[in-house]
């Protein structure tokens, strides 16, 4: 595979250093609007003030940096500073937390098709790439998105989604960014695990098929898919251990093994079952997966965390330690020891055609 000679050893050791044993991601690139639509959840006026503040309460942590790897931030918040000053990627920095910044600018209707949807951002994304390289970011994300149902996720679609994740990758990949690469598939829908299984592996195989081509350095890559589970509206959905054996199987299916690992999306899931979930993976046997399976969740790390904080500063404390305990939880389920600790909320964090 091809990549610049200059970061070709540093995007490896970025990617294993992400997925090492324990550790995972916090997905904190909420675009402005969409941690409005959080902030209107507990009553806390969206303003660049209450950004600030509430990312200030998540990277100031003690103790976070033991579970937590890297995180991914959205454009204000990488070039944000903290109350004090202190720049935000200077606090990850200075407690070993490797700072990423999401790069795409969200979907746009794919025309002759039910509403399925292509990834824009491409256009300018090599100097963005370069100017958040040069501002301590080292690993990039991309969203595409795909839906089940109706003859869905269609030919075009797969297409389309998988080409741009690997022009994004390769144009990530030549400025020295680790690119996460993600096609998501949304929970939404009534069908069934095995059709999700069978999307996802459809999905996957055209995706690295698109990285090869474009001869990505796939050592330096990481993936961000869904996990395989039923539509979220099906009522009696399969349980962690068949989620957990038909996601290991469809990536075992379609990932090449020099990959370093994969940090799933939570989806949706409650924070419970998103820890159980990723645990259970961590516990297959029986099907080969050379690759880390870790987690970048967003929801699932941050949901009661926001509930205990409220806006409000005398509530810090207690917001950061939900916050850990969630952290802790997934550390422990990305090593398959995590059984559940009653701490967690079980409430499903679901949104249909969820956009960030």
């Amino acid at each position: 595979m091809a990549a610049p000679a200059e970061f070709a050893k540093e995007l490896v050791e970025t990617a294993n250093r992400i997925v090492r044993p324990g550790f995972g991601i916090l997905a904190a690139d909420e675009s402005t609007g969409t941690i409005g639509k959080r902030f209107a959840g507990i009553n806390v006026e969206n303003n660049e003030t209450n950004r600030r503040d509430y990312r200030e309460l998540l990277f100031s942590t003690e103790g976070f940096e033991n579970y937590i790897s890297g995180v991914i931030l959205f454009e204000e918040t990488l070039y944000q500073n903290a109350a004090d000053g202190t720049p935000f990627v200077e606090i990850l920095k200075k407690k070993g937390v490797i700072p990423g910044i999401k790069v795409d600018k969200g979907v746009v209707p794919i025309m002759g098709t039910d509403g399925e949807t292509a990834t824009q951002g491409l256009d300018g994304l090599g100097d963005r790439c370069k100017k958040y390289y040069e501002q301590g970011a080292r690993f990039a994300k991309w969203r595409a998105v795909l839906r089940i149902g109706n003859g869905q996720p269609s030919n075009v679609a797969i297409a389309e989604n998988a080409h741009t994740l690997a022009r994004y990758a390769s144009i990530c990949q030549q400025n020295g960014l680790v690119p996460i690469v993600e096609p998501e598939i949304l929970q939404d829908g009534s069908h069934s695990i095995a059709v999700c299984q069978d999307a996802t592996e459809r999905v996957l195989s055209a995706v690295f098929k698109a990285l090869q081509d474009q001869k990505v350095l796939l050592e330096g890559i990481l993936l961000k898919p869904n996990m395989v589970t039923s539509g979220a509206d099906v009522t009696e959905k399969a349980g962690a251990d068949e989620v957990a054996i038909r996601t290991v199987r469809a990536l075992s299916r379609t990932l090449p093994a020099c990959m370093p690992g994969v940090v799933f999306l939570s989806g949706g899931l409650s924070e419970e079952q998103a820890s159980i979930n990723l645990s259970a993976m961590n516990r297959v046997e029986g099907i080969p997966r050379p690759f880390s399976l870790s987690f970048s969740y967003g929801r699932a790390l941050q949901a009661s965390c926001l509930k205990a904080w409220v806006g409000k500063a005398e509530n810090v404390k207690a917001a950061q330690d939900a916050f850990i305990k969630r952290a802790e939880s997934n550390g422990k389920a990305q090593l398959g020891k995590y059984e559940g600790d009653g701490s967690a909320s079980v409430e499903s964090l679901h949104v249909s055609n969820y956009t960030y």
